[in-house]
């Protein structure tokens, strides 16, 4: 006699489960989403790393303006009087500019006035000039430290842009991770959410059964007992998703400075397991091992090193060589430096030069310096090629990972889309009453298991996807 409604009731059940389950879990507001590009983009603006990156850059062009300023002119003065027991000993008035040039040569010109009762016999008495050069013989000719510091600062600034890629590129990195973990937790806490509110539904549905005499008691604490276990899980859910959304929130900042909370009621996008997304990434193997070999910033970087050492080694190999300075003055009464110069020859007349030679007996000090400037080069050409090998490596790892997931994905479709049928064809059964509540149950676990792993790979899929371009060094 109950045959008729409790058919009818267990109908009931199987369209609620089957509409709910597999429909969209949640309406989505777009304007209220968050996209992968879109974290990419405000990290890469906004993220104090990002900015302290920029200033590090900063910092390096302003050492490359302290570098040239060992090549500003240099004007001097010397001013001295000297009078004593009523006596004028001298007087003297001596300004002076010194240009440094880019070969190590110094011209310079001044003028001199000395007046005065007592002054050294060497002094030339009244009003002098003289414009002359400094001129390294051998120590400090092909290279100097003036030299060798603008050199390194100029590299040092190239270094500071390519560092500056590689630390943006870790930290996109970092910001994908927290946000495919983010997408993941949302979208299984979003499908257990569904699941709970379909097992209260069919909660009700069984309660009104039994009441009506067309289900057995057993059946309530079978969906009491589903239910409950759902809501544990929801609850479990929730707090990861909150927690990757706290996770998150670390990456995101606002235009001035401050730190973005990122509120539950932001989702990521309806379409964020769209493999359409990744078409404008280079994820094909051989491509990524050439392009990390030519331009990964990490081993641009050891190349700017080994530039900045050999221009040490350069200039450490100038311990080795004697100094020998050679300094000429050209004379002039009064104060045009040039007046006579059209009078006398270089050596002829109205000049004053010297000569000065030192060199250590041992080089002692030379040839140790010299010798680990060629051992630091050494060193910093293993760990490149060490760094090479790693990346190398570590792209080949993710891409089989990338690759791997790829197929796992489709297989986990396929299981999921089985269990799908299984599901149905119990529902079905049930409405035939040739099955249980308890069999439906079991059923709707086994799809909701398959439904979150497909949800964790398609998650884990997209993050490798990012992986793989930022151990190419691309993400930057």
């Amino acid at each position: 006699m109950k045959r008729q409604p409790m058919r009818k009731t267990a109908i009931q059940l199987a369209l609620v489960v089957v509409t709910a389950l597999f429909g969209p879990a949640f309406a989505q507001d777009s304007t209220r989403t968050l996209s992968g590009v879109q974290v990419l983009e405000l990290v890469r603006k906004y993220h104090p790393v990002a900015r302290q990156a920029r200033i590090h850059v900063d910092k390096a062009q302003a050492d490359l303006l302290v570098a040239r300023g060992g090549f500003d002119p240099v004007l001097g003065a010397y001013v001295a009087r000297k009078r004593f027991g009523g006596v004028e000993y001298y007087n003297r008035t001596s300004p002076e500019i010194v240009i440094p040039t880019w070969y190590g040569i110094e011209v310079y010109s001044g003028i001199d006035n000395y007046t005065g009762e007592r002054l050294d016999p060497t002094m030339s008495k009244g009003q002098s000039s003289f414009i002359g050069a400094s001129i390294p013989l051998a120590k400090d000719l092909l290279m100097d430290k003036r030299r060798a510091y603008l050199k390194q600062a100029r590299i040092f600034t190239s270094m500071a842009e390519t560092e500056q890629r590689l630390f943006i590129n870790d930290l996109l990195m970092d910001a994908m991770e927290a946000y495919w973990g983010w997408v993941s937790s949302y979208n299984v806490y979003q499908v257990m959410r569904t699941a709970v509110a379909i097992n209260a539904e069919r909660l009700g549905l069984v309660r009104k059964a039994f009441e009506n005499g067309e289900r057995a008691a057993i059946d309530t604490v079978e969906a009491l007992a589903q239910l409950q276990s759902f809501q544990y899980q929801e609850t479990q859910y929730r707090m990861q998703f909150r927690n990757a959304g706290l996770a998150l929130s670390s990456f995101l900042w606002t235009d001035s400075g401050a730190p973005y909370n990122l509120p539950e009621t932001i989702s990521p996008p309806a379409t964020w397991d769209d493999q359409q997304a990744l078409k404008d990434m280079e994820l094909d193997l051989n491509a990524l091992l050439t392009i990390a070999e030519n331009s990964h910033p990490a081993l641009r970087v050891y190349d700017y090193k080994l530039r900045a050492l050999d221009v040490e080694k350069k200039l450490k190999f100038q311990e080795l060589l004697p100094k020998a300075d050679f300094r000429y003055n050209h004379l002039s009464k009064g104060y045009n430096a040039f007046s006579s110069i059209s009078e006398s020859s270089f050596l002829g007349n109205n000049y004053q030069y010297g000569f000065k030679l030192e060199i250590p007996l041992r080089l002692s000090a030379g040839r140790g310096e010299y010798r680990k400037a060629g051992l630091k080069i050494m060193e910093t050409r293993l760990e490149q090629a060490q760094k090479q090998l790693d990346l190398q490596l570590k792209i080949r790892q993710y891409h089989n990972e990338y690759s791997v997931l790829k197929e796992q994905i489709g297989l986990q479709l396929l299981n999921y889309a089985n269990y799908r049928k299984l599901f149905e064809a119990e529902q079905t059964r049930l409405g035939n009453g040739e099955s249980s509540l308890f069999l439906v149950n079991n059923r709707e676990s086994k799809v909701l298991e398959a439904q979150q792993k497909l949800i964790e790979l398609k998650a884990k899929f997209f993050k490798t996807a990012y992986a793989v371009q930022w151990t190419a060094g691309l993400l930057n």
